[in-house]
């Protein structure tokens, strides 16, 4: 996986003339859009009609059904049915950190996009502490080796630290980190656990490592290089730790829902896959953030597609 993240290549990143270090530019607001495979309360799929029941949670004022496969343009695998949430943001999603079971959706309050994405990007950070003292608790109770719960336990305290770094570089824009809100947690069986694991842990923090990386690498930023090179190595473990979960828990499931985790796990790459080629980043994040472009992440996610395969 280390080998992986490091191998990308590195583009080129040329300043824009007159343009001053750490320059914060102003942005109009704009719809984002967020893709749920969330179902109805009533366990029915959602149509146009009704889709809203799904998407409200987010603020959002329209929404588009898929209750049926969709193919991508490219010709590769079908996207799963899926709603089309649409909400107005000041600048994109991160996609750092550990999101725990019943995260309440909020918005970065910024006026440029650097300060959105990093009050984002810190909001995210700090939900991932409560995700990972609640893995450790978790595995904990479902007899988990010693050495998982532990590293579940620093995780913990590497957002925190995280959190700080980014919330550092968000106040430098001018932007306020939004409070963290989290719904109670319930307990759950192993396959629950695993479920979460796939798509928050093999999926999103391995990807998120990735990014973390090439951010490290790319960002015009000094600030931004020095601290996502901490954040890039505290993530790999973090994602390195969620695949060994996996492989310590899955040999304790039936065959049936192993099959189910490996769905999850796959559902959910190709929904990152979805979100990530209809998305371009603004150039101002890419340049001072580091964020890759469309066309760069979707060569990192074809290295994360190998470690699924």
């Amino acid at each position: 996986m280390a080998r992986l993240l490091f191998a990308a290549p590195v583009l080129s990143v040329i300043a824009c003339e007159g343009e001053e270090e750490g320059r914060c530019i102003p942005f109009d607001a704009r719809e984002e859009r967020y893709d749920s495979r969330e179902k109805l309360p009533d366990g029915g799929a959602p149509t146009s009609a009704d889709c809203m029941l799904v998407c409200q949670r987010l603020d959002a004022h329209r929404c588009v059904a898929s209750p049926a496969p969709t193919a991508p343009p490219d010709g590769g695998e079908p996207y799963p049915p899926h709603t089309a949430c649409y909400f107005t943001v000041a600048a994109g999603c991160a996609s750092d950190g550990r999101r725990p079971e019943g995260l309440q959706a909020t918005r970065a309050e910024a006026r440029c996009a650097l300060g959105t994405h990093f009050a984002r990007m810190a909001w995210l950070e700090a939900a991932s502490v409560p995700a990972f003292l609640r893995l450790a608790e978790e595995l904990k109770a479902h007899g988990a080796p010693r050495e998982l719960i532990r590293a579940a336990r620093r995780s913990a305290g590497e957002e925190v630290r995280h959190t700080r770094a980014a919330a550092a570089l968000a106040r430098r824009h001018g932007a306020t980190v939004p409070a963290v809100e989290v719904a109670p947690f319930t307990s759950r069986s192993l396959e629950a656990l695993l479920l979460e694991n796939a798509q928050e842990g093999c999926v999103g923090e391995t990807y998120g490592a990735m990014v973390a990386g090439w951010q490290a690498r790319t960002a015009r930023d000094e600030q931004v290089r020095e601290a996502l090179s901490q954040i890039a190595e505290d993530e790999l473990r973090h994602a390195e730790l969620s695949w060994a979960v996996e492989a310590w828990a899955t040999e304790r499931l039936t065959p049936e829902a192993r099959q189910r985790v490996r769905d999850a796990r796959l559902a959910a790459f190709q929904e990152l896959e979805h979100r990530v080629a209809s998305e371009e980043p603004e150039a101002v994040l890419v340049e001072q953030a580091g964020l890759p472009s469309r066309d760069a992440a979707l060569h990192l996610l074809r290295g994360l597609q190998v470690l699924l395969a």
